[in-house]
């Protein structure tokens, strides 16, 4: 009998002082807030539900620090690293709208001042999901610990959808995701559960 496809559970790393500020966070390495740190050690029951093969991290400290606290072991892909936001590091989206003039400006729809393109992103969650497939395939279960961006690109792309899709897909400090299948297709079981 085939295993039954495993599934990937998602999650983004607690509030730092950044992320409580609305601040695009991509390379600095912001570390968890007090409450970043409660959140982190709330995920632990949950966590431990989960008997992940894998365990992948980005290596910033706030996900780091999120997967320990959560109580995973995990192991570093440098894959999982959020976007790289170059000029706009460390500002808000109404900052940059009123520098820009750009009433609309998202990182979503421009890619002039970023130091790294959404496509960019979408090939490194690409080599990320190529990574998870033969271990979701087996049957077995993984756990990806990152930033919100990266996990929104990779939803997207894990439904098939283009990079940009993750637009829609909103993930709150700490919140999960579950990624699976029905029969053979991608689906999303679970979004900021």
């Amino acid at each position: 009998m085939t295993p039954l496809p495993g599934r990937i559970l998602v999650v983004r790393h607690g509030e730092t002082g950044w992320s409580r500020e609305y601040r695009h966070t991509g390379r600095t390495d912001v570390p968890l807030t007090e409450a970043g740190q409660d959140s982190a050690r709330g995920l632990a029951p949950m966590a431990g539900e989960w008997h992940p093969a894998v365990t992948l991290c980005s290596p910033l400290v706030r996900a780091r620090d999120t997967a320990l606290l959560a109580g995973l072991t995990p192991e570093i892909d440098p894959d999982l690293l959020e976007w790289d936001y170059g000029a706009f590091e460390g500002r808000t989206t109404a900052e940059i709208r009123a520098d820009t003039g750009d009433p609309d400006w998202s990182v979503w729809t421009t890619s002039e001042g970023l130091g790294e393109s959404l496509e960019e992103v979408g090939e490194r969650v690409a080599r990320v999901l190529a990574r998870c497939l033969p271990v979701l395939h087996s049957g077995r279960d993984i756990v990806l610990v990152s930033h919100a961006h990266l996990l929104r690109v990779l939803t997207a792309r894990w439904l098939g959808l283009p990079s940009g899709g993750g637009a829609a897909f909103v993930l709150e400090t700490a919140g999960t995701g579950v990624l699976g299948y029905e029969r053979e297709t991608p689906v999303l079981l679970a979004w900021n559960a």
